[in-house]
C-alpha cells in the first residue's frame, strides 16, 4: 500500500475545459484523517499507518475503541483504515493527513464498496446474450443455458458464469487523475468514476 487518505463520495459532476470540453468528475470530501496508530516493524511485524475518518458520538463507540483512539487525543471515528508504508518515521501520533497530500495532475488509485445489486441473472450479471424470442423457446428467454457436460467430467467447474450475487465488492479504479484539489473545502475532485454509491467511504492513495 501507499500513503492516502478516507473520503466520501459525494457525487458526479462535470467540468469543461478551455475548449469547451466537457469532463465528468467525481466530488470526494476526504480528511482531514488523524493518524491513530503507529505500527512499526519491530512490536507489530509490518510498518502501517492507522487513520481515522468521520467524527462519531462517544456513546456510538466501545469503551475498547474509546481508549484505543484516546492515545491519539484528536477525537472520536467511525472509520479506520491502516496503510502499509515503507517508513513510519515521518509521520507523528496525532497528525492530519489531509488533501493537500495530493496535486492537479497527479494519477491516484481510489478503493470504495460498489453497489449491492442483489442476486442477479446471466444477462444482467455477465452480459449473457439470453435465449432467441420465438421459434419453439418457451420460459427460457433469460436463462444461461448448458452449464456442463456429461458423464466425464461429471461436475461444473469452479468460477462458471452463473446467476448469482453482483455488486457490493471491494472495488479498486487505477490510474485515476487528480482534477482539482481544494484544501479549503477538504474537497478533491477525480475525473472520472469511483466505485461506490453517493456517501460511500472510499480510501484515495498514491500510486508508488
Amino acid at each position: 500500500m501507499s500513503i492516502g487518505i478516507l473520503g466520501r463520495k459525494l457525487g458526479m459532476t462535470r467540468i469543461y475545459n478551455s475548449d469547451g470540453t466537457a469532463v465528468p468528475c467525481t466530488v470526494l470530501a476526504a480528511g482531514p484523517c488523524p493518524i491513530t496508530q503507529i505500527k512499526n516493524q519491530d512490536k507489530d511485524g509490518y510498518a502501517a499507518l492507522q487513520i481515522g475518518f468521520d467524527t462519531v458520538e462517544e456513546r456510538k463507540l466501545s469503551r475498547a475503541e474509546r481508549g484505543h483512539l484516546a492515545k491519539a487525543d484528536k477525537g472520536l471515528y467511525r472509520h479506520l483504515r491502516e496503510l502499509r508504508v515503507d517508513d513510519v518515521s515521518d509521520y507523528e501520533l496525532g497528525q492530519d493527513l489531509t488533501v493537500e497530500l495530493f496535486f492537479p495532475g497527479e494519477k491516484v488509485k481510489v478503493t470504495g464498496t460498489s453497489k449491492g445489486k442483489g442476486f442477479q441473472g446471466v444477462m444482467k450479471r455477465w452480459n449473457f446474450a439470453g435465449a432467441p424470442d420465438s421459434h419453439g423457446h418457451e420460459k427460457v428467454h433469460r436463462s444461461g443455458g448448458s452449464i456442463g457436460y456429461r458423464t466425464r467430467p461429471g461436475k461444473i467447474f469452479k468460477n462458471k458464469k452463473m446467476a448469482g450475487h453482483m455488486g457490493n465488492r471491494t472495488v479498486t479504479m487505477m490510474h485515476l487523475e487528480v482534477v482539482d484539489v481544494r484544501p479549503e473545502d477538504n474537497v478533491i475532485v477525480i475525473r472520472g468514476a469511483v466505485p461506490g454509491p453517493r456517501n460511500g467511504i472510499v480510501m484515495v492513495r498514491k500510486l508508488k
